[in-house]
C-alpha cells in the first residue's frame, strides 16, 4: 500500500524554563530538520513563550495549569503520524529521537518509552529515583511489567496512541496515564535507554517529590479502581467481611452457647458491615461488566486512527478502495 510522507511532531510541554527552552528547540530543530516543534506554554512568567517563538517553534498558550492538561490540549491539537513528547527542560538528548522514531516505525509500535540512564547521581535524585521505582514497579504489579522507567518525560507515540488517548490528569501524573493506556489496550511498546542529564546551572525542577508522588499514588489507586474494578472492590469486600466477620464470632457463639443474643449492637453492626462487604462484591463485579465494554470502545477508536503514514482515515480508505478494485480488476 502506498502511504503519504510520515509528519513528525515535537510536543514540548514548557513552565518557566526560559533558561533551557530555546536550546531544546535547536537541538530538536538540528535532531529532526523536517518535524514541526511545538511548545505549549503553560502560563510561564519569565518569557519561555517569547523565546521559544524566538528560537522557531510553533507556540500556544495553556492556561489550565499542570503538565496533564498540557498534553492534552496538545494532542487535541496536533496532526502527525509521529509525535515526541519530550520536557523543555534540556535534561534529555534530542539526538537519540531519529532513532527512537526509526524503531518506531521499523517494528511497528505505538509507544517507545526513553528509560533514563545517567551516571551523574545530581541528575536523578536518589528521592526521585526511588519513587520512578516503586511506583513503576506497582503500575508493573497490576496492569503489566513491560517498562522499567514508567516516569520518564521521552516518549514518542503513534497517532493511533495520540487519538485514542482519554487524558484524564491535570499533573504530573499524566505519565501514569500514557503508560496504563497502552498496558490496558495491549499495544506493541518498547523501552530504549536514552541519556538522562542534569538540569543546567540555574534551572529549577517542577517536580516535588512527595506532593506529585502522592498525586501518582492516588492516581494509580483511581486507576485500579476504573481499570480492575473487580479486584479493588474484591479486595474492600474481603477487609469488611472479615471485621464483621470478627465482630459476629462472638454474637454467634454465645448463641449457639444460650440461645440469647446479649450484644444487640453488636450483631446490628456485624449484619450491617457484611451487608456492605456484599455489596461492595456486587458493584465490583458490575463495574466490572462495564470496565470490559469501556475497554471495547477504546479499542475500537484505537483501530479506527490512521496508522503512521496515513494521515487521514479518508485517505486509507481511498487506498483500500483503489485495492479492491484492482484486485477485482
Amino acid at each position: 500500500m502506498k502511504t503519504s510522507i510520515t509528519e513528525v511532531a515535537v510536543l514540548i510541554p514548557c513552565y518557566n524554563e526560559a533558561q533551557t527552552i530555546a536550546k531544546v528547540v535547536a537541538d530538536f530543530r538540528a535532531a529532526l530538520p523536517s518535524a514541526a516543534i511545538h511548545v505549549y506554554d503553560n502560563n510561564s512568567t519569565d518569557g519561555s513563550a517569547d523565546r521559544a517563538r524566538a528560537a522557531g517553534a510553533l507556540v500556544r498558550l495553556e492556561t489550565l495549569q499542570g503538565k496533564g492538561n498540557v498534553v492534552r490540549r496538545m494532542f487535541a491539537d496536533v496532526e502527525a503520524d509521529i509525535y515526541v513528547l519530550v520536557d523543555g527542560d534540556d535534561t534529555y538528548e534530542a539526538a537519540d529521537a531519529p532513532m527512537l522514531i526509526e524503531q518506531l516505525q521499523r517494528q511497528e509500535l505505538d509507544m517507545i518509552n526513553g528509560r533514563r540512564v545517567t551516571a551523574v547521581a545530581a541528575a536523578y535524585r536518589p528521592g526521585h529515583r526511588f519513587g520512578n521505582w516503586f511506583l513503576t514497579a506497582l503500575v508493573s504489579r497490576i496492569f503489566g511489567s513491560r517498562l522499567a522507567d514508567m516516569l520518564s518525560g521521552y516518549k514518542v507515540f503513534s497517532r493511533r496512541f495520540v487519538k485514542s488517548f482519554p487524558a484524564l490528569a491535570a499533573g504530573f501524573e499524566i505519565e501514569t496515564e500514557l503508560v496504563v493506556h497502552a498496558l490496558e489496550l495491549r499495544m506493541p511498546i518498547a523501552e530504549v535507554d536514552t541519556e538522562y542529564r542534569e538540569r543546567p546551572e540555574g534551572s529549577a525542577s517542577k517536580l516535588r517529590t512527595v506532593r506529585d508522588g502522592m498525586r501518582i499514588m492516588r492516581t494509580i489507586i483511581r486507576m485500579i479502581k476504573e481499570e480492575r474494578p473487580l479486584e479493588f472492590f474484591f479486595v474492600l469486600f474481603t477487609m469488611v467481611a472479615t471485621i464483621a466477620l470478627f465482630l459476629g464470632s462472638t454474637v454467634i457463639t454465645e448463641y449457639f452457647a444460650t440461645g440469647m443474643v446479649s450484644r444487640l449492637p453488636t450483631a446490628v453492626l456485624a449484619t450491617g458491615l457484611m451487608l456492605l462487604a456484599f455489596l461492595m462484591l456486587a458493584c465490583g463485579l458490575i463495574l466490572g461488566t462495564v470496565t470490559v465494554a469501556r475497554r471495547e470502545l477504546k479499542r475500537l477508536h484505537y483501530v479506527m486512527a490512521s496508522p503512521v503514514g496515513l494521515t487521514c482515515k479518508a485517505e486509507r480508505k481511498s487506498n483500500l478502495e483503489r485495492e479492491t478494485i484492482s484486485a477485482v480488476a
